[in-house]
């Protein structure tokens, strides 16, 4: 089924549509847990077992809905763990030179480095305080963290080109690094001028394989988009953990953070009307990289009352699945709560209809106006 995205909240839905064709934040449920090494004073004492584990070449995915504070705090949580029985290598969404500048900052004194970073993410789902507080805490406690960005070449023309510009005031214009970064770069120019969500697909995989592969055998956590963390795929995109699967057969993990480490969602009351409707609250996403207007969006689903909202007439605008930092079923009516700059909040509903819009599971927003 073939949707437009509506006129009547433009600015909403700029913001969805570029949420949209990001292709990244996905809440898709994993068929093959992690598991997060426990932080105990126990740890320490098991330098044999986590020694032989760590050369045992194992991929741990986790998938999440990027911006999200609450999924991010997690994902510090399980890397923490995972760097107590002493791994190193952490794997992220973003090109190899980005990585490097990553790298380059965890040994500077100051944020200089990462600042001109999240000044090149603007616009993007990178740009959130919120990541910028993640990385922090990494360099604060896991400082012999190492990058690895394996996504094609974003930021190609101010991050790629300000990096090609140090590696050659660094006498390296003849190494593998400077390579690396010209095809990175080359593998951007290309997915943005065909914006070809296989193609990158098969990238990512490539590039993880070719970074994963180096470290012979040693073991590594990456985070994801959960779309990308998804072992079930689709024909139309196999997606890179998939194909991992079948290419490292029996060593790649995956878990969506939004479900598998979610705390019990606090419980809240939303009155529609003259009715109050029990909802579940899970959390706060960050969206200022997208729109000067509109800093972030709160998340509800509603736990009763459903069918309540069946009949109501469907606004011409759409947000798939993926969007959702929760898994999302058919029936379910979810509230969203957008902010902008100046304060001001907008409530929207939506509900699943078990409908498509491009292929992707989508749902709809809806006009509650009648029961109000």
């Amino acid at each position: 089924m073939r949707r437009r995205f509506a006129t009547g909240l433009l600015l909403l839905a700029s913001v969805l549509w570029l949420l949209i064709s990001a292709g990244c934040t996905a809440a898709s449920t994993a068929s093959e847990p992690a598991t997060v090494p426990a932080r105990t004073e126990e740890t320490a004492a098991q330098t044999e077992e986590t020694s032989a584990q760590n050369t045992s070449g194992q991929i741990y995915l986790y998938g999440e809905s990027h911006s999200n504070e609450m999924q991010l705090k997690k994902e510090l949580e399980i890397w923490q763990g995972y760097y107590a029985t002493g791994m190193r290598h952490l794997f992220v969404e973003m090109a190899s030179y980005s990585a490097e500048y990553l790298n380059l900052w965890m040994q500077a004194e100051d944020d200089t480095i990462l600042e001109e970073l999240y000044e090149d993410w603007e616009g993007t789902q990178g740009h959130s305080q919120y990541t910028m507080d993640f990385y922090r805490a990494i360099k604060e406690t896991c400082p012999e963290t190492i990058f690895h960005g394996t996504d094609v070449g974003h930021q190609y023309k101010t991050t790629g080109n300000r990096y090609l510009v140090w590696l050659n005031y660094k006498g390296m214009k003849d190494s593998d690094t400077y390579r690396q970064t010209l095809d990175s770069i080359e593998q951007g120019k290309t997915y943005y001028r065909d914006n070809d969500a296989v193609y990158r697909e098969n990238q990512m995989v490539k590039n993880f394989a070719q970074a994963f592969d180096s470290l012979e055998g040693e073991s590594v956590m990456g985070i994801y988009g959960a779309y990308h963390v998804s072992l079930e795929g689709d024909e139309q995109t196999p997606r890179m953990a998939a194909q991992l699967a079948e290419q490292y057969a029996g060593r790649v993990h995956t878990a969506d953070v939004s479900e598998l480490y979610a705390e019990d969602p606090v419980l809240e009351e939303i009155t529609v009307g003259e009715k109050t409707y029990t909802a579940s609250y899970w959390g706060e996403q960050d969206i200022s990289g997208f729109s000067k207007k509109l800093v972030s969006r709160k998340f509800w689903r509603l736990e009763d009352g459903a069918e309540d909202f069946a009949n109501c007439p469907t606004v011409d605008d759409v947000l798939p699945y993926d969007n959702y930092p929760v898994d999302v079923s058919t029936g379910q009516v979810f509230v969203l709560d957008y902010t902008a700059a100046d304060g001001t909040v907008t409530r929207l509903f939506y509900r699943a209809d078990g409908t498509f819009w491009n292929d992707r599971p989508i749902t709809v927003q809806i006009d509650v106006s009648d029961l109000a």
